[in-house]
């Protein structure tokens, strides 16, 4: 005979499966098919600017993420940049405008 706790977990397990499948179904749109040229977010430039920051510092990108700062739309690209002597990695935030 099953417990208690068995039958609550297999209950949470269920509600959470169905949870990923709603949010999986229910997920937005990326491009506006109503306009000449299609819409794409912004935080997919962000991250193609992060790997460029990247590869400039000799690192590698941890975050990229859009941000407005002074009415401009920025990026905040962190970067982990490898320590020297076997030391850990060192974290670099970089603020970078988008345009």
């Amino acid at each position: 005979m099953k417990t208690l706790r068995s039958h609550f977990r297999t209950a949470t397990l269920a509600l959470c499966a169905a949870g990923l499948f709603a949010s999986q179904a229910m997920a937005m749109q990326v491009i506006a098919y109503d306009q000449a040229t299609p819409i794409v977010l912004a935080a997919s430039d962000c991250y193609a600017i992060g790997l460029q920051v990247a590869s400039q510092n000799g690192g590698t990108l941890a975050k990229a993420s859009q941000s407005t700062r002074g009415g401009q739309p920025v990026c905040v690209i962190v970067v982990l940049v490898p320590g020297k002597d076997g030391q850990r990695p060192r974290r670099s935030e970089i603020v970078v405008p988008q345009n």
